[in-house]
C-alpha cells in the first residue's frame, strides 16, 4: 500500500514554482530568475514570448502573445479551460499524484533574486546602404526615421550587479537600432534580425509622443512603431502613437487628452490573435473602433508584400470608415 503521509489537500500547500515548472514543462528550477518561452496558447508563436517572472508576492506569467496573464491558478484555469475553484482542484490532485511517483518528495530550491541585464550605453553611428535595403521595403524613408529618433547603432552596452559583482556585454553588428526620444534617451533597441531578444525594452514610452502636434483630426494607434512610421508615409491627415505593445495598456489620463485633442481616434493593431484580442480592448474599454486589415501580420509587412498602392486599396476604405466622424 502506498503511503498517503505527504498528501496536501489545501492549495497553499502547492508550491508556486512546481506548478509552473510542471505545466509550463520547463526543464530548470525556477529560483528567483526570469524564464521565457514559447506561448502555451499560441502554437503560430516563432519568438518566445511567454514570460514566467519572479516578484514580491512569488512567481507570475505575462504571455505577450495573447495577453494572458496573471499567477499558477490563473495559468491552470486557462490551459484547461477551468473554473477558478476547479483549477485549484486540478492544481492540488497533479501534486498529490507528483508526490506519490516520487515518493513523497519536491524540493524548492533557495530563492534569490536575479539579477537581469540592462541596457546602460550605445554609440551611434552612420546610415549604410543596409539600412536603406531593410527599412526601404516597408516604405519608411531615412527622413522619417529621422524624425522618430530611430538611430543605427555601431554598439549597445549591456550590465547587470549581482550583489556588487557588475557584468558587462558589449553588443555589435548590423540591423541594430536604438528608438530614442528627442532628448536622446534610448527606451528601445530594435534587432530585426535575431530570433531572441529582438526587441529590448529600456523605459516605459508610448512611442510617437514627442512627435505630436495636435494640429490634424485623427489619431491611429499602431501596434508597434514601425507601423506607425509606415502609416505615416501613406499621407493620410493624421498623427500616429504606439504603445509598448499592444498588450500594454495606454494610461487612462493619456487617452483623456487623446480624446479632447482629436476629433476621431481608431486601432490599427496586428492581423493575429492578440491584434484582434487588443483590438476589441480598446473598443470595450474607451470606444475606439479598430481596422483589421486582413493581409500579412501587420501593416508595415503588408507594404513589405504587396507595396504601399495595392495595401491603400484595402487600408483606405477601412481608414474612412474608423475615422467616419
Amino acid at each position: 500500500m502506498i503511503s498517503t503521509r505527504f498528501l496536501i489537500s489545501d492549495i497553499a500547500d502547492v508550491p508556486t514554482v512546481w506548478a509552473f515548472e510542471y505545466y509550463c514543462r520547463l526543464d530548470e528550477k525556477l529560483t528567483g530568475q526570469t524564464v521565457k518561452i514559447k506561448s502555451l496558447f499560441n502554437p503560430e508563436e516563432r519568438t518566445p514570448s511567454f514570460c514566467i517572472y519572479y516578484n514580491t508576492s512569488g512567481y507570475l506569467y505575462k504571455d505577450f502573445s495573447t495577453g494572458n496573464g496573471g499567477n499558477h491558478i490563473s495559468l491552470v484555469s486557462k490551459i484547461f479551460n477551468l473554473e477558478y475553484y476547479e483549477a485549484i482542484r486540478k492544481i492540488t490532485e497533479d501534486y498529490n499524484e507528483f508526490l506519490l511517483k516520487n515518493d513523497g518528495e519536491y524540493s524548492v530550491s533557495a530563492f534569490k533574486k536575479q539579477a537581469s541585464y540592462k541596457v546602460s550605453d550605445y554609440s551611434a553611428r552612420q546610415w549604410n546602404n543596409l539600412d536603406a535595403e531593410f527599412w526601404s521595403r516597408y516604405g519608411i524613408d531615412s527622413d522619417t526615421l529621422t524624425e522618430y529618433n530611430v538611430l543605427p547603432l555601431e554598439f549597445y552596452k549591456m550590465e547587470k550587479d549581482d550583489d556588487g559583482i557588475v557584468d558587462e556585454l558589449t553588443i555589435k553588428g548590423n540591423y541594430i537600432y536604438g528608438y530614442t526620444r528627442a532628448d536622446g534617451q534610448i527606451y528601445k533597441v530594435y534587432q530585426p534580425k535575431v530570433k531572441e531578444h529582438k526587441f529590448l525594452k529600456v523605459k516605459n514610452y508610448v512611442q510617437g509622443t514627442d512627435q505630436l502636434k495636435f494640429d490634424v483630426p485623427n489619431l491611429v494607434i499602431c501596434s508597434s512603431l514601425k507601423d506607425a512610421m509606415c502609416l505615416k508615409k501613406f499621407g493620410y491627415n493624421l498623427e500616429v502613437v504606439a504603445p509598448d505593445s499592444e498588450n500594454t495598456a495606454i494610461r487612462q489620463e493619456v487617452i483623456d487628452i487623446y480624446k479632447v485633442r482629436y476629433k476621431s481616434i481608431c486601432t490599427l493593431f496586428d492581423n493575429d490573435e492578440a491584434g484582434i484580442k487588443a483590438m476589441k480592448k480598446y473598443k470595450d474599454n474607451f470606444g475606439f473602433p479598430g481596422i483589421h486589415l486582413k493581409l500579412e501580420k501587420d501593416l508595415s509587412d503588408s507594404v513589405k508584400v504587396y507595396g504601399r498602392e495595392k495595401v491603400r486599396t484595402f487600408l483606405h476604405p477601412l481608414l474612412k470608415e474608423a475615422l467616419k466622424k
